[in-house]
């Protein structure tokens, strides 16, 4: 199977689930909500999804195929969607500490 639409099929099955884990980042914590939270989140989704993309296929290249065919799509989807939780949890703790009001 060609690799680009293997990419497509993981990210097809993934989009569901990463909107609602999007949707909850983003809810959460309600207030304060000002311009600059709102770009720091959409900044971070972007980030988020860039680098889900970039693992999948980096984990598709390089995934060793003596633990069968299915090993590539296997690594990929675990290590991308691990690597979308990572980066959303980090921005979280850093978004806690960049965007807190100063006093």
């Amino acid at each position: 199977m060609n690799p680009l639409v293997e990419l497509n099929l993981t990210l097809i099955l993934f989009l569901p689930w990463f909107a609602i884990l999007a949707a909850l980042y983003c809810w959460y914590p309600r207030q304060p909500r000002g311009a600059a939270r709102v770009v720091y989140d959409v900044a971070t989704l972007a980030v988020s999804v860039a680098a889900f993309l970039w693992s999948v296929y980096w984990s598709m290249d390089n995934a060793d195929t003596q633990y069968g065919r299915l090993w590539p799509q296997i690594l990929a989807t675990a290590l991308g969607y691990g690597v979308f939780l990572g980066v959303l949890g980090l921005a979280f703790l850093v978004r806690r500490r960049v965007l807190r009001p100063r006093s």
